[in-house]
């Protein structure tokens, strides 16, 4: 089998494949013990060729790779693409552009929400993929003939899913549907989370300000540790002990002992020392300073119902229009369009306000009516009920 373990012959193949309008990338990577991931293969594919690079060769220069990531006249083909651009952006500190991910063009062609690649693959081509290969480790070398097959096939159906969604997007209108779904992943700011906000990626198991403020406080420190020492951020602080800690707001080693959520000694190590100064800190903020809890907006009487409707009204349009709910409206965005008729929803801009946004606002304001035909639920203009009389003035 040829796999590429060198430089030279990483450069003629990126080379090559920079020639042509798109490449399929794929990666292969363990986690488990690091907050980086660590890049074992990666895997590409063009119209006329399929390669396999073992990026732990010893001496091998992935820079070849870097550079075509880079290439703007290469579409950059993932199927839930996040994670390899990730790696992307580990290794080079950019976001490859422009970028084209199959799993969200499928919810765009109706393959349902967040469809898997071996589920995509075998809708588009029959092809059933040989799985057992996913969770080997890819850290062994030399890897086995089964691996190999393994990984090129990844690129290799996943060009052949690019070609039949495409087309499919063009067929249906909807190419920049996806180019607007594109924008998330392709935001610097998805794969570089400053450690100051690295407390939204908790639950906000906390009911007063001094303890989201110490939430705060321990979530910057614990991601800026992780990142550090390359560890996950539950080997520095399990979010669990976060929270107990965030509640307790202990101001000494011995409280901070006394925690059922850490190791016997913990209080005594350096990292027990950091937690109590972050504590301190929080503690030392004027009340009036203190960061308030989000919560959201309350609904007022009757939204409940009125978002129970939307969501039968945005089940009827996607099955309609062959489009997965998931990619047109969340059940926040329904919420927020029940609150308000000028929310700043995606659901409220662009293609999504044509298919369903607009639909919703007429579904609130009496404009529209579900009905039930004997076999299925069916949306129904109707005139607009009569404004309410109140005291006399209508």
């Amino acid at each position: 089998m040829h796999l590429i373990s060198t430089t030279s012959d990483l450069a003629a193949a990126c080379e090559a494949l920079a020639a042509h309008d798109y490449v399929a990338v794929d990666t292969e990577f363990l986690r488990e013990t690091t907050f980086w991931p660590k890049l074992c293969v990666v895997q590409m594919a063009g119209p006329d060729t399929a390669v396999v690079v073992d990026a732990l060769a010893d001496g091998l220069d992935m820079a070849p790779f870097l550079d075509l990531m880079k290439n703007e006249r290469v579409v950059k083909v993932f199927h839930s693409g996040r994670q390899d651009i990730e790696i992307v952006f580990n290794l080079g500190g950019f976001v490859p552009h422009p970028i084209f991910d199959t799993q969200v063009a499928a919810m765009v062609c109706g393959f349902g929400d967040s469809i898997s690649y071996d589920q995509l693959v075998q809708r588009v081509s029959g092809h059933h993929i040989d799985k057992s290969s996913r969770f080997t480790d890819w850290t062994r070398r030399p890897l086995t003939q089964k691996q190999y097959d393994y990984a090129l096939s990844d690129v290799t159906h996943l060009r052949d899913a690019y070609h039949h969604l495409k087309k499919r997007l063009a067929d249906q209108g909807r190419s920049d549907w996806v180019a607007d779904e594109m924008e998330v992943l392709t935001s610097h700011e998805t794969y570089d989370l400053d450690p100051v906000n690295a407390w939204t990626r908790l639950k906000l198991r906390v009911k007063k300000p001094i303890e989201l403020a110490i939430l705060q406080e321990l979530a910057a420190w614990r991601e800026r540790e992780a990142r550090a020492r390359d560890v996950p951020r539950s080997r520095i602080l399990k979010d669990d002990a976060i929270y107990e800690i965030a509640a307790d707001q202990p101001r000494d080693a011995s409280a901070l002992g006394n925690l059922r959520s850490l190791s016997k000694g913990y209080e005594r190590s350096r990292a027990g020392e950091e937690i109590l100064a972050c504590v301190q800190r929080a503690l030392a903020i004027p009340r009036d300073q203190l960061p308030v809890i989000p919560r959201g907006k309350p609904m007022p009487d009757g939204a409940g119902a009125a978002v129970d409707l939307m969501k039968v009204l945005l089940k009827l349009v996607c099955e309609k229009h062959g489009v997965a709910s998931k990619v047109v409206a969340t059940v926040d965005e329904l919420e927020a369009i029940a609150t308000d008729d000028e929310a700043d929803v995606p659901a409220l801009k662009g293609w999504r306000r044509e298919l369903f946004g607009t639909e919703a606002l007429k579904l609130k304001h009496g404009r529209l009516a579900l009905s039930f035909d004997g076999r299925k639920v069916i949306a129904v203009e109707c005139e607009p009920p009569p404004p309410k009389v109140r005291n006399g003035v209508k």
